[in-house]
């Protein structure tokens, strides 16, 4: 085995293989960029490597880089993670003229599976079954419009290199294919230097299923079961989990006998991923092979009871698989929910900001979380926003979806936007727990899973009343205790008035809405007056705003993060964010507002389709924005005119800045 290898990742992947060779007694290095100086996964290994600036491309995809940091550092191998460098069959043949292990497989295997449309025809010689499509060099529109036609709409436009939902886009008719071609090549291009696409009958309502390999230089070949990953957004996975459910026993057969099929097609060394798409007949189809491990894997570890990230290590060392098939058995059901920094009603658009306070479930047997964060932590535009891996497992799957709904109801998240809600809501829906899953889940269901949002309840304000007012109260005692006169009736906090009801009212902002609570003391605590009548509130505020609450004789924990006049309130399940407004210290202020387009979020521009004076119909794409290697249309919000056009392809732009000024079309 190795003594030092170096890690090329970053986040939660890097942190994930420290653990696994600090437990196999491997020494690590971490490389890092200049946004990572200060990350966990750099704090967490032996010693790190700076690489170079925060743009990905100038740090973590940069091989020369990369070999000259394992070099500089007497690391044996390379370990690349499951992501940047992970698949490039360059960066493993560089490891080699170094005289370094690349921890993988071999440079043929990547390539082989690396191209997605050899990848098809090998896999179709090899007798695993393939999506009907075209895979071919030719790559001109009116070529791929022939092979759309010939497959028969829908179809769906794939960049030949990559993955991860990168260069994909659905497209129903032929009007739609040139416009998508477009995208999907330029996006592939960034994501992955090679714009190359493939066109593939779209399945209705299919399944993506898929089975994890390993294999080792000796011949050996297992896998370990499959994975159900088909609940999506924009083609990128969000929840999984193992075994997947409804699948009858000749079918997780015939899966796994065809993902090691693919694996030997190929010579294959290390972990990998089959991917599989399954139609409702029950069919399933040879997709595409990701030649690493990927970040789903733990749902694996948890049904098998073996790590994933080890086997790897022990087939690049020259070691042997330790078990055959037949050893291997799973046990039980896990689910893994992907908790990012993004916003599901605005079409999950990533977020960017820094973690003020960060609180995940308890650890155990049955919970696990897999971060590369920490509380205090940036999320920048530069990487994928993932925050954690919220990973459970039971004896069967109606358990463990309890315990999913338990432990997202304590993931805590303030400072920037997420995806904790919405995760709740699917772990929540009927038919989710029926086991009624497909790609198209989110899409149908998105009403339930991302509804409009509505105005706190009586039970949220009364929570956040009595958070500040116990707040109060602890600063008013810590005053006293502090001074020279601690029995003061000034430092009283009560609310206390001569021959009067004794009330205070507080004022919470939720967005533009104001609500006033007033709340009136009593001897054992509070008095609401609410929109649902009075409520009888008392509890303990603890110093880590963790409240222990009674409303009306219903006891229940909330948690409280305050940071100024804003309060997130965590009860229930859900998070509230609130602001204690003071009217009479607010100034009046008018906002004259017009046709601005501004960034969502901060990225760089790559397409333009507009120049200033245009007349526009609303719905017209006006200009793209590239942001975490995803792009975003801005499109005309209303028939109107291009007023100003702000920015030129290829400059970078700040959150909210101003695209395109626009005056809309007078109404007659």
């Amino acid at each position: 085995m190795f003594a030092k290898i170096l890690i090329a990742n970053r986040g939660e992947i890097a942190c994930r293989v420290i653990r696994t060779a600090r437990r196999l007694g491997i020494r690590t290095v971490a490389v890092y960029s200049d946004a990572d100086a200060a990350a966990l996964h750099v704090a967490m290994a032996d010693g790190a490597c700076r690489i170079g600036p925060a743009p990905a491309r100038d740090s973590y995809l940069k091989i020369e880089a990369i070999i000259a940091a394992a070099q500089q550092s007497g690391a044996e191998a390379i370990h690349p993670g499951y992501g940047f460098l992970s698949e490039n069959a360059a960066f493993a043949e560089a490891c080699a003229a170094a005289g370094l292990v690349f921890i993988g497989p071999p440079p043929a295997a990547i390539r082989a599976m690396g191209d997605k449309s050899a990848a098809k025809a090998l896999m179709e010689t090899s007798g695993v079954p393939v999506v009907p499509g075209y895979h071919g060099a030719a790559q001109d529109d009116a070529t791929l419009a022939a092979a759309a036609r010939k497959i028969g709409f829908p179809v769906l436009i794939k960049a030949s290199a990559g993955g991860g939902g990168k260069g994909m886009r659905i497209v129903e008719a032929e009007a739609g294919l040139a416009e998508a071609a477009a995208s999907a090549r330029r996006e592939a291009k960034s994501a992955f230097g090679d714009d190359r696409l493939l066109v593939e009958k779209y399945l209705e309502r299919p399944r993506h299923i898929e089975v994890q390999v390993f294999a080792d230089r000796h011949g050996n070949a297992v896998h370990l079961f499959e994975r159900d990953c088909s609940l999506q957004r924009r083609h990128q996975k969000v929840m999984e989990e193992a075994p997947a459910p409804g699948l009858a026993a000749e079918q997780r057969r015939g899966l796994g006998e065809a993902a090691v099929k693919a694996a030997r097609a190929v010579g294959y060394e290390g972990a990998g991923t089959v991917e599989f798409i399954v139609d409702r007949g029950g069919r399933f189809y040879f997709m595409e092979m990701n030649t690493r491990l990927q970040v789903e894997h733990p749902v694996t570890e948890m049904i098998t009871g073996k790590d994933p990230v080890e086997w790897p290590l022990v087939a690049a060392a020259g070691g042997r698989l330790k078990l055959r098939q037949d050893e291997l058995v799973p046990r039980g059901h896990a689910f893994e929910a992907r908790l990012y920094a993004e916003d599901p009603a605005r079409d999950f658009l990533p977020a960017t900001g820094r973690l003020h306070h960060l609180r995940f479930p308890q650890e155990g047997p049955h919970v696990r979380v897999d971060t590369g964060v920490r509380g205090g932590d940036a999320i920048s535009i530069h990487y994928d926003p993932m925050i954690a891996k919220l990973i459970v497992w039971d004896d069967d799957r109606a358990s463990a979806l309890r315990r999913l709904r338990g432990a997202l109801a304590a993931c805590e998240v303030v400072g920037v936007t997420t995806n904790v809600a919405f995760l709740s809501a699917v772990a929540a829906h009927p038919a989710f727990a029926a086991a009624e899953i497909d790609t198209g889940f989110i899409a149908r269901h998105r009403p339930a899973l991302v509804p409009e949002r509505g105005a706190p309840s009586d039970r949220v304000l009364a929570v956040a009343g009595l958070a500040v007012l116990l707040g109060r109260q602890a600063e008013a005692a810590a005053a006293a205790g502090a001074s020279a006169d601690p029995h003061s009736p000034w430092h009283l906090a009560n609310g206390w008035r001569l021959n009067d009801d004794a009330f205070h009212v507080l004022r919470f902002r939720d967005g533009e809405a104001e609500v006033a609570v007033t709340a009136h003391f009593r001897r054992d605590g509070f008095v609401f007056d609410l929109a649902g009548g009075a409520m009888r509130a008392r509890g303990t505020l603890a110093s880590d705003g963790r409240l222990a609450a009674d409303l009306d004789g219903a006891r229940l924990a909330a948690g409280i993060v305050r940071r100024g006049d804003e309060l997130t309130v965590f009860v229930d399940g859900a998070a509230h964010r609130l602001q204690l407004y003071d009217p009479l210290a607010a100034a009046e202020t008018a906002e004259v507002t017009g046709g601005r387009m501004t960034a969502p979020m901060p990225g760089k521009v790559v397409d333009v389709r507009v120049t200033p004076g245009a007349k526009v119909k609303r719905g017209m794409p006006l200009l793209v924005l590239e942001a975490m290697k995803m792009e975003h249309t801005i499109a005309a919000p209303a028939d109107g005119t291009v007023e100003n056009v702000h920015y030129a392809v290829g400059d970078q732009v700040e959150e909210g800045a101003e695209l395109i000024g626009f005056k809309a079309a007078e109404s007659g």
